[in-house]
């Protein structure tokens, strides 16, 4: 049978689709599944011996301290809270056996502390920076309830301090034609989120920053990575209990790690993946629907804090009255 030219034409396109879209599997596949599973991400020890951590005491950013020093890099831990920094110092050495070093170091104050940091680490071999110091909501809620306050501290930690321990600590890498910069974002910034527009709204800043840093960086043979977490169980999130899709703060970064120098943007953990996706897919089919299930999602949570909160108001109320008795 002679097919006529249109016909010609027509398998072309759909082969060339069919073509595509095998690329774009198999791409996707290698990016979550083989390479991560067989270890073909960036070697840290490569890169150098020193990993920087902000908000290196709790949660995600511990979950870091403690990875790489189990890799055998030595650590530089940066918090504001010099106490807390003693007390992680003291268990990573006596776990680990690695050199640590600490920053005492209020992200929000701005320029001069970046510079402290900076100042602080100018001599060490710098083999991965993890950005990961930040701040939310107490709990979703309109964004015109949230104080000045709080709105203030979340844009000087997940804007300001994102950039400037960036810019204070690129050039040294940049230098060496080495090292890997890893920026915490959230899931929040590339779905929607309503109750928690300023957060979700800075995270998303964290990943355009990021995507373009990686461009100006890999020519230099710098890596750059922004991790964008779904929830994870930790202090800041209120997760008390982990799940399949909360992991515990040590799962997450083990599984985010195999990643780097497979992806510039990834949720780290497959199942976040999974949530996004279906996130994604609910707007391709409805778009109102998706945002009245998320919004409805955050009133639900926001309610729950709220009685929480009232609860403990009452019993703290009734506390002198059982005294006096």
């Amino acid at each position: 049978m002679t097919l006529t030219c249109w016909e010609k034409i027509s398998l072309v396109a759909l082969a060339a689709i069919g073509l595509r879209i095998l690329l774009r599997v198999s791409l996707l596949v290698w990016k979550k599944l083989i390479g991560p599973s067989f270890g073909f991400g960036i070697n840290l020890r490569s890169q150098g011996s020193w990993a920087v951590i902000t908000g290196a005491t709790s949660g995600i950013g511990k979950a870091y301290v403690e990875q790489f020093a189990s890799k055998g890099l030595d650590i530089v831990l940066v918090a504001r809270s010099q106490s807390k920094l003693e007390e992680v110092s003291a268990e990573i050495k006596q776990r680990y056996g690695v050199d640590v070093r600490t920053v005492e170091a209020d992200l929000t104050e701005g320029q001069a502390v970046y510079s402290k940091v900076a100042k602080a680490t100018e001599e060490l071999e710098l083999a991965v920076v993890v950005n990961n110091a930040g701040a939310s909501y107490d709990h979703p809620d309109l964004f015109t309830n949230i104080s000045e306050e709080r709105l203030a501290t979340i844009l000087q930690l997940n804007v300001a301090a994102v950039t400037g321990i960036s810019r204070a600590l690129l050039p040294q890498m940049l230098r060496r034609k080495k090292g890997v910069l890893i920026n915490i974002g959230s899931a929040l910034a590339v779905i929607p989120a309503p109750y928690l527009a300023v957060y979700a709204a800075s995270k998303a800043y964290i990943v355009k920053l990021s995507y373009d840093l990686a461009a100006e960086a890999e020519p230099n043979g710098v890596t750059v990575q922004c991790v964008t977490p779904g929830p994870v169980a930790t202090k800041m999130s209120k997760i008390k209990k982990p799940t399949w899709m909360a992991p515990t703060a040590e799962k997450f970064v083990e599984a985010s790690l195999k990643t780097i120098g497979l992806e510039a943007c990834t949720t780290g953990y497959p199942p976040h993946l999974l949530m996004t996706g279906f996130v994604h897919g609910l707007r391709c089919v409805c778009e109102k629907g998706a945002l009245w299930l998320i919004s409805r999602t955050m009133c639900t949570i926001r309610n729950r804090a709220l009685a929480k909160k009232n609860r403990e108001i009452d019993s703290l109320k009734k506390e002198p009255s059982l005294s006096a008795k």
